[in-house]
């Protein structure tokens, strides 16, 4: 880890050494990883015979030992090109870039990854960390390949499948009555007493840090070139915005040539805090109480990284925009039909931004788009399922087939 120098405050600047630390002392705001970034040698070529997990751009992650690094081969998802979406949608260069294949079918995998290596370095007694389901999952099944127990904190509402998950991975599964802000705070108040490691907590500038490779892998992926637009669902805004320092670390390593890339926030229309701000010019977000939306993953009424987010997004010359319940089943519907990818309502979120600022002329035909989708349908299957077709029953014989498919009862969208 000799290229990570220290913890910076986003405000005031102070720096920290590298401990179990998240909030700036002085001003009480949050930290990030700095690199020496000049002592840091990477070329193209020195990735060539590397594994393809996340791990391959270990320079660029703030871990100690390589001995230490908890990893499940998260990582080096497909990039695939979205040809059938993109022509319905009115594309030449759409992208899906799809991290529902990770271990515990979401991103999450990278940014926990970082955070359980860290529990290790910092001899935690145990992992924990407030989710709405993907978080959970992914600490559970790193905390369980480490050997160190796991305790997480959900909301109520939480999907049944996503607590099916966790709780096979053998972790301490409490669920709090109320929003998962309020299981946010509650967790806070439990990291302060106990010698754990919390994801989302006093590890939080380390374990942002794994979200970035998302944008490495797209800079690969698209030999060496970054895109010219992407589409990031978002919740805290720490995706959105490791994704940012992603691109921007990229370019200051020489291995692309430019960071000039527009980043749009997508948020469900029942939680968007940030598209608020953002529409409204304002620099702050207004946290909101009682999210109201489907898509739960998303579902973070006070955004940690919101203020952060906005500045990015204003920075890369994107735009925020918000989708209705219906038009997230829409979009889930859409891309699962025409590229085989079946996502969380998160992912559905993402495909409708993407088809209102096409439709409201923000995204040109000709522009290289990659949208990221962030997680797995089977985690949700209760969101879509009354709104599919029921299947068609036959007899165990061909004139029974047959009489179906002359009726055209075979499913359909």
């Amino acid at each position: 880890m000799d290229s990570v120098q220290a913890l910076r405050c986003k405000e005031c600047g102070k720096t920290y050494p590298l401990k179990k630390i998240y909030m700036c002392e002085k001003c009480y705001a949050p930290l990030e990883v700095i690199y020496d970034y000049e002592s840091i040698h990477l070329k193209r070529s020195n990735f060539r015979n590397r594994p393809k997990t996340m791990w391959r751009y270990r320079e660029l992650l703030p871990v100690s030992s390589r001995s230490k690094i908890v990893d499940l081969h998260t990582g080096y998802t497909p990039l695939q090109k979205a040809n059938r979406l993109g022509k319905i949608l009115g594309l030449k260069n759409l992208y899906i870039k799809n991290d529902t294949v990770n271990p515990t079918y979401s991103f999450k995998d990278r940014p926990v990854s970082v955070a359980v290596t860290k529990a290790i370095e910092f001899n935690a007694e145990a992992i924990g960390c407030a989710s709405t389901g993907n978080l959970a999952a992914s600490s559970a099944a790193h905390a369980a390949k480490a050997g160190i127990p796991c305790y997480v904190f959900i909301p109520n509402d939480t999907e049944h499948n996503k607590i099916v998950q966790i709780a096979s991975y053998g972790a301490k599964i409490l669920v709090v009555n109320g929003t998962y802000d309020e299981a946010n705070r509650l967790a806070m108040q439990v990291a302060e007493e106990y010698n754990w490691v919390f994801a989302n907590f006093n590890v939080r500038p380390y374990y942002v840090e794994g979200s970035k490779t998302l944008a490495f892998e797209v800079c690969e992926q698209l030999d060496w070139n970054p895109p010219d637009h992407v589409i990031v669902p978002t919740g805290s805004g720490a995706l959105l915005c490791a994704i940012s320092k992603g691109f921007n670390e990229f370019e200051k390593l020489s291995l692309i040539e430019h960071a000039n890339v527009k980043i749009s926030c997508a948020q469900p229309y029942g939680c968007s805090p940030i598209v608020n701000a953002f529409k409204k010019g304002a620099n702050v977000v207004e946290p909101l109480e009682y999210p109201e939306t489907i898509a739960k993953s998303l579902a973070i009424g006070d955004p940690g990284d919101g203020d952060y987010a906005i500045k990015k997004v204003r920075d890369s010359d994107g735009y925020a925009e918000s989708a209705t319940d219906e038009e997230i089943i829409e979009a889930i519907k859409l891309l699962a039909k025409t590229e085989g990818v079946f996502a969380e309502p998160a992912g559905g979120v993402t495909v409708a931004v993407l088809k209102k600022l096409i439709e409201r002329g923000c995204i040109s035909t000709d522009e290289r788009v990659v949208c990221y989708i962030t997680g797995n349908g089977l985690k949700t299957t209760e969101v879509i399922a009354n709104q599919l077709p029921n299947p068609t029953e036959i007899h165990p014989n061909l004139d029974s087939f047959k009489t179906v498919l002359n009726r055209k009862e075979v499913i359909s969208w």
